[in-house]
């Protein structure tokens, strides 16, 4: 047992500190830590509040592109007032401890960046991110205060986050290179996901498949409990003490 109460089997300790090729598969969970809404709460979640259909699909966009583009511009000002918390940095330590650390995340916000993070992979896209709804050219920043969506230069078409929206498939490479990742780590640790939505939550199967080790950290049971040695808890006070645990130098 941590310091932080957190029971870590002798075992798993020991698969961490001898791995070479580790993926950290993150959720809304995560970033819930730092104040940010998830979207599938019953009671605080963002869809409980908001109709997908009217704000995150192309569908919406093309109806009502200054509605869709002010919810997400609101989004963003929520996002740049939060901080990465105990779990972003603890993930961005076991990274720099572990050669072939990979971290795919299905959040869409800088947190993990922030935290230390080098080049994680945005299965949902990027809220910071912009790109043509037409032509589909990466676009430049913009002023989060900015109330109607900004015309492409290359072809005229409106401005768009550059998330996934739903309808829409995942980028191809990025899933690409995780499934590819996912199939030749040792261990999966999954982290603050509901392990539901697809096809992310293909990730922690596949990786299970190919032979490795699978951890849960989550507050409650998942789809993924049967698969996986779970590690019951908020992940921004499991994490901290897993990274005490296998390197008690880090702290």
């Amino acid at each position: 047992m941590t310091e932080a109460g957190i029971v870590v089997a002798p075992a798993l300790i020991e698969a961490l500190r001898s791995a070479t090729r580790v993926m950290f598969f993150t959720g809304a969970g995560v970033s819930a830590e730092s104040g940010l809404p998830t979207f599938r709460d019953p009671q605080q979640g963002l869809w409980a509040k908001f109709k997908p259909e009217d704000l995150a699909t192309p569908q919406a966009f093309a109806r009502d592109p200054e509605t869709v583009w002010r919810w997400y511009q609101w989004r963003r000002r929520m996002h740049a007032t939060v901080a990465p918390n105990p779990a972003h940095h603890a993930i961005a330590k076991m990274q720099a401890r572990i050669p072939g650390a990979v971290l795919v995340t299905q959040n869409v916000d800088r947190l993990h960046e922030l935290a230390g993070s080098e080049a994680p992979l945005h299965l949902h896209g990027h809220l910071f991110r912009n790109r043509c709804a037409s032509c589909g050219v990466a676009m430049p920043d913009v002023d989060d205060a900015l109330d109607t969506p900004p015309r492409c230069d290359s072809c005229g078409g409106l401005c768009r986050p550059d998330i996934v929206w739903f309808g829409e498939g995942l980028p191809r490479t990025v899933w690409q290179e995780a499934t590819r990742a996912a199939q030749k780590v040792e261990i999966l640790i999954s982290i603050g996901t509901s392990a539901m939505v697809t096809p992310a939550a293909e990730l922690p199967r596949l990786a299970r498949r190919a032979g490795a080790l699978v951890i849960q950290i989550n507050t409650a049971p998942t789809p993924l409990d049967p698969i996986a040695h779970n590690l019951r808890g908020p992940a921004g006070r499991v994490l901290p003490a897993l990274v005490e645990a296998v390197w008690p130098s880090a702290r």
